[in-house]
């Protein structure tokens, strides 16, 4: 990400009721990532996300996730393969979580997301955590209306502020991982 900050940097955090394509969109984007990072990945890519929890409300961006053995390599040495097809990279000044790099993928017109890949250093405990909190919510419908419920109700409260929105998740999170351990 150079220049000028693009339009998706600034999108409303907004909730849509599940899709079923997000599925198909998220195996489409995994197979072409595993071919695109290939070289560099150790536990493969990963659906991860509201979007990968069947019957969810979400954010209709695909979360994915590529286990690698050094982050910082696979951004100089696949930065160019990604935007090729893509995916526009975000600084870790920019982002803010030094235990990843990342990258978006936005639609045609450049105005919303419809894609994040994390690239995480294998054996980080954010990969298990994510894996972990996806499973969680595939396995009990009770603990998906109630993540829906506080996912509405925070995009309503923090839609133009998506670190906010994000950070008020984190309790919910952290209480579903802490019940499965």
């Amino acid at each position: 990400m150079t220049g000028a900050v693009p339009p998706w940097a600034y999108e409303k955090a907004e909730v849509h009721a599940h899709d079923r394509r997000w599925t198909e969109t998220a195996r489409i984007e995994c197979s072409r990532l595993a071919r695109l990072i290939g070289p560099w990945l150790v536990d493969g890519v990963e659906h991860v996300g509201s979007t990968a929890v069947p019957g969810l409300a979400a954010k209709p961006i695909i979360d994915l996730m590529a286990s690698v053995a050094d982050p910082d390599v696979v951004v100089a040495e696949a930065s160019e393969r990604l935007a090729a097809d893509g995916w526009c990279y975000v600084p870790p000044e920019l982002d803010q979580r030094q235990w990843r790099r990342f990258f978006v993928k936005p639609d045609s017109t450049g105005q919303r997301r419809i894609a994040h890949l994390h690239v995480i250093p294998s054996g980080h405990p954010r990969w298990a955590e994510q894996i972990a909190f996806r499973d969680a919510l595939r396995q009990d419908n009770r603990l998906v209306r109630s993540y829906e419920d506080l996912k509405r109700r925070l995009a309503d409260q923090h839609g133009h502020d998506r670190e906010a929105y994000t950070n008020a998740k984190a309790e919910f999170i952290a209480e579903v991982l802490q019940r499965g351990s």
